[in-house]
């Protein structure tokens, strides 16, 4: 017999309300981005490329396999993201000084210009969704006589030509 303990605790109306409210933003940033992105000329990936090169912590650069855990892609298919990259003069590839079988990629002055501008859009835009984009929060529980999140801001997270 199964123990009761080990089952999940059932979700309420409110849970899958803040699941939803949650998953609308992820999916509202991730629309805007991939059109902010595209605008720009590029590919999401090849922002996200950007974005992980300059986010990357303690240093300027990455290797092929940082970079592939950091964008959960395949080694080969990183290495022909950063081939695509290279050629629209965004990143810049070199030896690694003391592992010759390594290399290092790095921003241009070009991909840097490029993801500054974008970075900026994206700030932006999570600044504008505000609350929709962050996660439930599960331990506390909610107030018998409060409205839920949506019901006190039901347009919370929504651009205005979405209101």
């Amino acid at each position: 017999m199964e123990d009761e303990a080990a089952q999940p605790e059932p979700l309420t109306k409110q849970d899958f309300e803040a699941l939803a409210r949650f998953r609308f933003g992820i999916r509202s940033y991730l629309r805007f981005s991939e059109e902010a992105v595209r605008a720009a000329g590029l590919t999401p990936q090849q922002y996200q490329l950007l974005l992980a090169l300059k986010g990357f912590p303690g240093r300027d650069w990455a290797s092929v396999r940082e970079l592939a855990d950091r964008l959960l892609l395949r080694h080969h298919s990183v290495v022909e993201l950063i081939g695509r990259a290279q050629k629209q003069g965004l990143v810049h590839r070199s030896a690694h000084p003391s592992d010759g079988r390594a290399v290092q990629v790095m921003l241009t002055p070009e991909g840097e210009r490029v993801l500054a501008r974008l970075g900026a859009l994206h700030r932006d835009e999570l600044r504008h969704l505000d609350t929709a984009i962050l996660p439930p929060v599960w331990d506390s529980a909610p107030q018998p006589d409060a409205p839920s999140p949506h019901e006190a801001a039901p347009n919370a997270g929504l651009r205005e030509d979405e209101r």
